[in-house]
C-alpha cells in the first residue's frame, strides 16, 4: 500500500486513527501493531510472515543477550541474531545476485532463484540489528513486551522506506508518549507537505525521467537535463516519504529523527553525506564505522574503513554491480576531500557547491542505470562522446513542458522557501492560523484529483 494512494488517504488511515484514538492506552501499541501487519500484508501477505519471524527472532535473542551479557554466552547470541539477520537479508536480496556474478565469471549457467525482494526488508532489518547490539552493549534493556517490540519493527509509518528509526530513539516512547492537538496538527501538516513534495514534484519528474529513456532522439542536452531530472525526483521522492513518515509519526506521539537537510546546498561531499539519508548514515557510522576503528586509527586502517562502508552503503541500496560501484565511487571522492581536496574547497564557496553537484548528479545516473554498460554510455554521452548530437528538437519541447516543475524543485530543494513561510508567519501570525489550513485542504483536493487521474506513482525506495 502506498501513502500516495487512496485507499491508504481515505480508507486505511482514517480507520486507524479513529480506533487508536478510542483505543485506551494500553491498548494503543497493540492497535499499531496490528494496522501495520495489515498495511504490509496489503499487497503481499506472505512478507508478513517473513517480518513476523524476524521480530520474534529479534526479540527472543534479545532477551537472551541480555541475560548472558556478561558472559561469554552472551556474545554467542549476539553473533548468531546478527548473523540470522544478515543470513534473511542476504538470502532475498543477494542470492539471484551472486549466482549471475558466479555464472559471470565461470562461464556456467546455473539457473537464478526469481525470489521476490520483501518490501522494506533492508530497513526493517537494520532496525533489529541495531537493538540486539544495543541490548548487547548495554545501551538500552530488552523489550520485555513482544507486543511493544513488534510495534516499533513494523510501525508502518516508517516501515518500507524508513528513516531508520533505532530503539533507543522511541524505547521510552514505546510506553508512555503524550499526543497533543498542536502535536496532531504539526504531524498533518509535515504529513501534507511530503505528499505535495511526491505527487506534484517527484511523480512529474519521474515522468519525464521515463520519457527520456524511451525517446530515440536523445542529445546531450537531454542527457543533462534527464540527470538533473532525475537528481531532483530521487530527493523529492524520498525526502517527501521521509516528511510523511515523521508527520504520521507525530500523530501518533513519536518523534522520529530528521532524515534529510537540504543535502544540494552543500559545499562538499562529505557535507552531503551529512545532510542526505541521515538516519542511514549514522547507522553505517555507529555499527560499521566506529566499531572498524573509525579515524582513531593509521591512515591506511582508516581509509580502508571509508571503502568498507561505502561498499556496504552502496551494497544495501541494490544488489547490482552499479550500486556497489556508486557506493565505491563516493568513497573515493571522502578519501580525496579528507586528503588535500577539502582544503581547495574551502576557498571558494560557489566552486565548491557546482563542484557537489556536479559529482552528485554523475552519481545518481550511475544509482539509476540499469547495469554498469548503461551507466558508463550515459555519462560519456553527458560529455559529448559516442557521437550523441548535442542538440534535439526533443529535448527544447520537454525543457519547455517541465520548466515550471523544474524550477520549483531546484528552488524547493533550498532553504528558502522555508525561511520565507517562516518569515511570513512570524509577521502575521494570526492571519497564516486562518490560511495554512485552508492551503492544506485545497493541497489534498488538488493531490487526489491528481491520484484518480495519474498512474505514475511508485516509490523508488521501495527497490530497497
Amino acid at each position: 500500500m502506498l501513502f500516495s494512494s487512496i485507499p491508504f488517504l481515505f480508507y486505511f488511515i482514517p480507520c486507524v486513527l479513529v480506533l487508536y484514538f478510542i483505543s485506551p492506552r494500553s491498548l494503543k501499541n497493540t492497535v499499531l501493531l496490528v494496522s501495520s501487519l495489515i498495511f504490509y500484508a496489503w499487497d503481499r501477505p506472505k512478507f508478513a510472515i517473513l517480518m513476523i519471524s524476524a521480530i520474534v527472532s529479534g526479540y527472543i535473542f534479545g532477551l537472551l543477550i541480555e541475560k548472558f551479557r556478561e558472559k561469554p554466552l552472551g556474545k554467542v547470541f549476539l553473533v548468531l541474531s546478527v548473523g540470522s539477520s544478515l543470513a534473511m537479508l542476504g538470502f532475498f536480496k543477494y542470492t539471484d545476485f551472486f549466482i549471475s556474478t558466479f555464472n559471470s565469471v565461470s562461464g556456467l549457467s546455473v539457473p537464478l532463484t526469481g525470489i521476490a525482494l520483501p518490501i522494506g526488508i533492508s530497513f526493517y532489518t537494520f532496525q533489529i540489528l541495531s537493538y540486539t547490539v544495543d541490548v548487547y552493549r548495554g545501551d538500552v534493556a530488552a523489550q520485555r513486551n513482544p507486543i511493544s517490540l513488534a510495534a516499533y519493527v513494523s510501525m508502518f509509518p516508517q516501515l518500507i522506506a524508513g528513516p531508520i528509526v533505532r530503539y533507543s530513539d522511541i524505547e521510552k516512547q514505546l510506553v508512555s508518549r503524550s499526543h497533543s492537538f498542536d502535536g496532531a496538527a504539526q504531524g498533518i501538516r509535515r504529513f501534507v507537505v511530503g505528499l505535495g513534495k511526491k505527487i506534484l514534484i517527484a511523480n512529474a519528474l519521474g515522468e519525464l525521467c521515463d520519457t527520456f529513456r524511451a525517446s530515440d532522439d536523445k542529445s546531450v542536452l537531454f542527457y543533462w537535463l534527464y540527470a538533473i531530472a532525475f537528481t531532483l525526483h530521487i530527493y523529492f521522492d524520498f525526502s517527501g516519504y521521509s516528511d510523511m513518515a515523521i508527520g504520521m509519526g507525530k500523530v501518533f506521539g513519536f518523534d522520529f529523527l530528521e532524515n534529510f537537510d537540504y543535502p544540494y546546498i552543500s559545499t562538499s561531499v562529505t557535507e552531503f553525506w551529512r545532510r542526505w539519508h541521515m538516519s542511514l548514515g549514522t547507522w553505517f557510522r555507529d555499527y560499521v564505522y566506529i566499531p572498524l576503528g573509525g579515524n582513531r586509527v593509521s591512515k591506511v586502517k582508516w581509509f580502508r574503513n571509508i571503502f568498507v562502508v561505502w561498499f556496504l552503503t552502496g551494497f544495501w541500496h541494490g544488489a547490482a554491480w552499479n550500486f556497489i560501484v556508486w557506493g565505491l565511487y563516493f568513497a573515493v571522492l571522502l578519501v580525496l576531500e579528507k586528503l588535500w581536496l577539502k582544503k581547495l574547497l574551502d576557498k571558494s564557496k560557489a566552486f565548491s557547491h557546482i563542484y557537489v553537484m556536479l559529482l552528485v548528479i554523475i552519481s545518481f545516473v550511475i544509482f539509476n542505470a540499469t547495469d554498469m554498460g548503461e551507466a558508463l554510455r550515459y555519462i560519456a554521452a553527458m560529455f559529448g562522446f559516442g557521437g550523441v548530437p548535442a542538440y534535439s528538437a526533443e529535448w527544447l519541447y520537454y525543457l519547455r513542458s517541465y520548466a515550471v516543475v523544474l524550477v520549483i524543485g531546484i528552488v524547493g530543494a533550498t532553504p528558502l522557501p522555508k525561511k520565507i513561510f517562516t518569515k511570513l508567519s512570524e509577521k502575521n501570525e494570526k492571519l497564516f492560523n486562518v490560511i495554512e489550513p485552508v492551503v492544506l485542504v485545497g493541497l489534498m483536493i488538488v493531490m487526489t484529483a491528481y491520484l484518480v487521474d495519474g498512474s505514475f506513482n511508485p516509490f523508488l525506495y521501495f527497490r530497497f
